[in-house]
C-alpha cells in the first residue's frame, strides 16, 4: 500500500493520469461530434453561447460548494487553489470507476497544505450533498408538475420530505459518518455546521439550476418548445435525475451513455426521441468541453502563481547581493 501511495503521489503518475483523462475526454468529444454539429445548426450561435454560459456556471458553483465544505472542515483555500484542486481533479471522472476524481483532488489538495484526510472528507460530503440535492430537485419537479410522470408513479413525489430531512445538519452528519465507515475512511474531524451545511446546499441547488437552465435552452431551441414554467421544471428535473443515473453507473466514465439515455427518456414526452438525443449529445459535449477548458485554465493559473512565488522568494536574495 505504501508503494501504491508513493506511485500515486509521483509526478510521473500525475502526468500520465492527466494525459489519459484528456485523451479519453477528447475521444468522447470526437465520437459525438457529428450529432453535436447537427444540434448546433438547430441551436444557432446565441443559444449555444447561452447554454455554454450556464454549463460553466454549473461547474463553478459546484466548485464553490466543495470549497464551502472544505472551509467548514477547517481549511480555507483561495479561489485559485480551489480551481486547481477541484477543476483539474474532477477530470478523473472521465476514467472508468467512481473514485479517481477523489484520488486526484486529495493529492492536489495536499499540494496546497490540506491534509488528505480532510480533503477526502470534503469530497465525500460534497458528493452526498450534490446527489441529495439532485434527487430532491427531481422529485420536487414531479410534485410541482405531476403530469411529468406517467400515471402510477406520482408516489415518488413523497420522497421530497425524507430528502429534505437528509439535508438537515444533524441527520446529514450521521449519514456522512455511516458513509465514511462503509468506505473505511476516517470519520470527519468535526461535524458539519448548520451554516456550512446550508451554504453548501444552497450552492449545490444553484449549480443544478444552472445546468437545468442549459437543458431548458437546448430543449426550447432544438425541440421548438415555447418557454414555460413546465419547461423550466422539466429541464431542471430531467438533468438532475439523469445525472443521478449516470453517477450510479460507476463503470461508465462520467456516466456516459447512461445519463444520455435517462435524459432522452425524460424529454421524450415533449419532443421526438431523435431531437431529445440531440439535446443529450449537445449537453454532454458542452459539459466535457467546459471541464477541459476550465481545467486547462486552472493549470495555467497555478503555474503562473508558482512562478510568481519563486520570483518573490528569489527577490530578497538578489537584492541582498547587489
Amino acid at each position: 500500500m505504501a508503494r501504491l501511495a508513493d506511485l500515486v503521489r509521483s509526478r510521473a503518475f500525475r502526468g500520465v493520469f492527466l494525459g489519459v483523462t484528456v485523451v479519453l475526454a477528447a475521444v468522447a468529444l470526437a465520437l459525438d461530434w457529428e450529432e453535436f454539429a447537427a444540434g448546433v445548426r438547430r441551436l444557432g450561435p446565441p443559444s449555444l453561447v447561452l447554454a455554454a454560459v450556464f454549463t460553466v456556471g454549473n461547474i463553478l458553483l459546484s466548485a464553490a460548494a466543495w470549497r464551502s465544505v472544505l472551509a467548514d472542515l477547517g481549511s480555507r483555500l483561495s479561489w485559485g487553489a480551489t480551481s486547481h484542486v477541484f477543476l483539474v481533479g474532477q477530470l478523473g471522472k472521465y476514467l472508468p470507476g467512481s473514485l479517481w476524481h477523489v484520488v486526484a483532488q486529495v493529492e492536489l489538495a495536499a499540494d496546497h497544505g490540506v491534509s488528505r484526510r480532510r480533503s477526502a472528507s470534503a469530497t465525500v460530503v460534497h458528493v452526498v450533498v450534490v446527489f441529495a440535492t439532485a434527487l430532491l430537485l427531481g422529485v420536487a419537479g414531479f410534485a410541482l408538475v405531476p403530469d411529468l410522470l406517467p400515471g402510477g408513479y406520482t408516489w415518488v413525489a413523497l420522497l421530497v420530505v425524507p430528502l429534505l430531512v437528509l439535508l438537515w445538519p444533524p441527520v446529514l452528519n450521521r449519514v456522512l459518518a455511516r458513509v465514511l465507515a462503509i468506505a473505511r475512511r476516517p470519520p470527519l474531524e468535526h461535524s458539519i455546521s448548520h451554516a456550512g451545511a446550508w451554504r453548501t446546499t444552497a450552492l449545490a441547488f444553484a449549480s443544478w439550476c444552472s445546468i437545468g437552465a442549459q437543458t431548458v435552452v437546448l430543449v426550447a431551441r432544438v425541440g421548438d418548445q415555447p418557454l414555460s414554467v413546465r419547461l423550466v421544471v422539466l429541464g431542471v428535473t430531467a438533468f438532475a435525475l439523469a445525472w443521478c443515473v449516470g453517477f450510479a453507473t460507476v463503470v461508465s466514465p462520467a456516466g456516459a451513455g447512461a445519463r444520455e439515455a435517462a435524459l432522452v427518456l425524460m424529454l421524450s414526452g415533449v419532443m421526438s426521441p431523435g431531437r431529445a438525443l440531440l439535446v443529450a449529445v449537445v449537453s454532454r459535449v458542452l459539459m466535457t468541453t467546459a471541464d477541459l477548458s476550465l481545467a486547462g485554465l486552472a493549470l495555467v493559473g497555478d503555474r503562473r502563481r508558482a512562478r510568481g512565488r519563486v520570483r518573490r522568494a528569489a527577490a530578497p536574495q538578489e537584492g541582498g547581493g547587489a
